[in-house]
């Protein structure tokens, strides 16, 4: 719904530089001129274009992971199912940063930020309203990924936020990845809020955070 790649632009260096490999961030179509499956469907489509063009950016279309933010982790999450399912090479690992991983509202870290800044309850329900067609889509795996099919999927780290909506979705996630037989590492940070994983320089919690998801993507991508 709002925000850019540039927004995200801390995230993508840091992952960059201490990983040492090709970031490519995708910088997909939202509402409400562009409503569900839209970024969806380009995010896929760019991973697709990464596989296929991966030597001319001198990538390795053999060593791939997707990383997410909030909205980004929900994408990132369905990009590899979405290439589990059309039979595409999937990623080698997923890093999924407190992912929208569902359309309840009314979970306990939801009733817990009503008022919290930058995200609460109020954003959210704003999101959905703009970025979904009918409050239906509301119920398709693709939002509601605590109900989705996670077999099969890459190993996977969870980054979550203490003060933040989506803590209650993100932590159902990961048992529901493990319950499926994916390799979870999950870790949530106290006394964060939502976005704070890109401000390393000046929180130690996200610098810790992106030291986690650096290592976990070196291991998956030597």
């Amino acid at each position: 719904m709002i925000a850019t790649n540039d927004t995200y632009a801390a995230s993508a260096q840091a992952l960059c530089e201490q990983v040492g490999a090709v970031v490519v961030s995708v910088e997909y179509r939202k509402g409400p001129e562009h409503k569900f499956p839209t970024a969806h469907d380009d995010s896929f489509a760019a991973y697709q274009y990464v596989l296929k063009n991966a030597a001319s950016m001198k990538g390795d279309p053999n060593k791939v992971a997707v990383v997410g933010e909030s909205a980004g982790g929900n994408l990132a999450c369905n990009v590899s199912i979405m290439a589990r399912d059309k039979k595409v090479a999937l990623p080698k690992y997923q890093v999924l940063v407190y992912p929208i991983a569902g359309s309840d509202t009314n979970t306990a870290s939801y009733q817990a930020n009503v008022e919290t800044a930058p995200l609460n309850k109020g954003g959210m329900v704003w999101f959905f309203k703009n970025y979904l067609r009918t409050p239906a889509d509301g119920k398709d795996p693709r939002i509601n990924l605590v109900a989705a099919n996670l077999k099969g999927l890459e190993p996977t780290t969870i980054i979550a936020a203490d003060y933040d909506p989506l803590t209650s979705e993100g932590k159902t996630l990961a048992d529901k990845l493990s319950a499926a037989g994916v390799k979870v590492n999950y870790k949530k940070y106290d006394g964060t809020t939502h976005e704070f994983f890109g401000m390393a320089a000046v929180v130690p919690e996200a610098k810790d955070a992106q030291s986690v998801a650096v290592s976990d993507l070196k291991g998956a991508l030597k």
